[in-house]
């Protein structure tokens, strides 16, 4: 067996295994496995010898350099193949692909095989013996040695770029943490600096001041920024020892593969967490007062109609913020100056055998095409907005889209609106609809 080759051992048994059943079992005495490699410069194939029986002082690796796959294709069609096989071996051929013997001599004792599969030459299988001519039912149990080890060497080529693969994207990772590590420790400093300057500012302001509410919300902002990454820190450390801990194998690759498949995203909030009652003032309050500044900037008309009295529903409050903040988020960045958003508690409704309580957000905006909607919850879709100059990355809908689920319940998109006559703001809603919880209304 060639050592200069990458092969795995399994595939090198199974080619001794072959070629002792060429021996043992149709009386081959000698036989040779030819291997593709890579492509040379020239963008040629290249065929090495891989296995020879018996290996001997005369019949030996080393006597047979590797050749270009078209030159063996030209010796067998000229019935030259000193380079494929030692001296002192017979060259009369069979050629399967023609189905036809290559010579016109009596002696039909040498049989040259390509080893294909799916379109690919992955190399030739050579053998011979002197003593009688191969018949049909033996040259079928040939072909099917032959095909038998096409199918494993494409296996085994398979396994090698899988396992290339894996390590390509290990390293990958290993550069995304070394870059997020970075990036972390870059925004450490500024947001302790945010977080202090606007408790001192909470302190020197007294509590009639309009701007108190803004240094709160700027509080707020920073603790939940600061929440986020130390979540952050603590998944990727986690993520970094697991990933270490994984070996190169076949079952490190299914492990990898499962674990990636069943990990929830760690940047999102609630994606582990159970299910809770939730009063929904809680989060909506803090973050209509964050919106109504951004909408005065704007000059957008923001409304919000909430009862004194709002069920209960179950949800995880982390997440739920984070989708009710998009959906408000994106409600004022669509929305031109001089529209509105408003923001609803929609009358309870079945839904798939569950009481559910809608939250709307409507808005006067663009809205969003018949085209567009198919796809406005996939990562990175924006449909005709990633066209105007407004700023987005795609991903505040899919993002909301995926805590909804988690949390059973319920996204509605309405477009258009009709919340305003002017065919230049068809407007959109956004409806959350969310579990309500087992307990009394919540009296506010």
């Amino acid at each position: 067996m060639s050592n200069n080759h990458i092969s795995s051992t399994e595939f090198t048994t199974l080619c001794q295994s072959q070629m002792n059943l060429l021996r043992k079992g149709l009386g081959a005495v000698w036989s040779i496995v030819y291997l593709t490699e890579e492509l040379t410069e020239d963008g040629q194939a290249q065929l090495f010898p891989f296995a020879i029986y018996p290996q001997t002082d005369s019949n030996s690796l080393s006597k047979l350099p590797a050749v270009g796959l078209p030159e063996i294709w030209q010796q067998l069609k000229s019935r030259s193949l000193a380079q494929l096989l030692p001296a002192n071996l017979i060259i009369d051929t069979y050629n399967p692909i023609k189905s036809k013997w290559e010579t016109e001599s009596k002696e039909r004792q040498q049989l040259i095989l390509p080893l294909i599969y799916q379109d690919t030459v992955l190399g030739l299988l050579v053998a011979g013996r002197k003593d009688r001519d191969w018949q049909e039912a033996e040259l079928r149990q040939v072909e099917e040695i032959a095909s038998t080890l096409a199918i494993s060497r494409f296996l085994e080529l398979q396994y090698q770029w899988t396992q290339e693969q894996l390590v390509a994207q290990q390293n990958l990772r290993r550069i995304e943490h070394d870059r997020l590590d970075d990036l972390l420790h870059q925004l450490r400093n500024p947001l302790t600096a945010l977080r202090t300057f606007s408790k001192l500012l909470i302190k020197r302001l007294l509590p009639e001041d309009r701007n108190l509410f803004v240094a709160k919300s700027i509080l707020e902002q920073s603790d939940r920024f600061q929440e986020l990454l130390q979540q952050f820190e603590a998944e990727t450390e986690s993520s970094s020892a697991e990933d270490s801990a994984l070996t190169l194998s076949t079952t490190s690759v299914h492990l990898l593969a499962e674990n990636q498949t069943n990990q929830g995203n760690f940047l999102l909030p609630g994606t582990n967490s159970e299910l809770e009652s939730i009063n929904i003032k809680h989060i909506l309050e803090p973050l209509l007062t964050t919106a109504k500044a951004i909408a005065e900037e704007r000059k957008i008309n923001l409304i919000a109609n909430m009862p004194n009295s709002i069920p209960a529903v179950v949800a995880d409050f982390k997440a739920l913020r984070e989708v009710l903040n998009n959906l408000i988020d994106n409600a004022l960045k669509y929305t031109p100056a001089g529209g509105k958003v408003c923001l609803d508690i929609q009358k309870e409704q079945l839904i798939r055998g569950k009481k559910m309580l809608g939250i709307a957000i409507k808005d006067t905006g663009y809205g969003i095409t018949l085209k567009d909607q198919e796809q406005i919850f996939e990562r990175h879709y924006r449909g005709i907005q990633a066209e105007s100059d407004i700023p987005g990355t795609g991903l505040g809908l899919a993002i909301a889209k995926e805590l909804i689920a988690k949390m059973q319940g319920e996204i509605e998109l309405i477009s258009p609106n009709n919340l305003e006559q002017d065919t230049n703001s068809p407007g959109t809603t956004f409806i959350v609809w969310l579990p309500i919880a087992m307990t009394a209304m919540t009296d506010q």
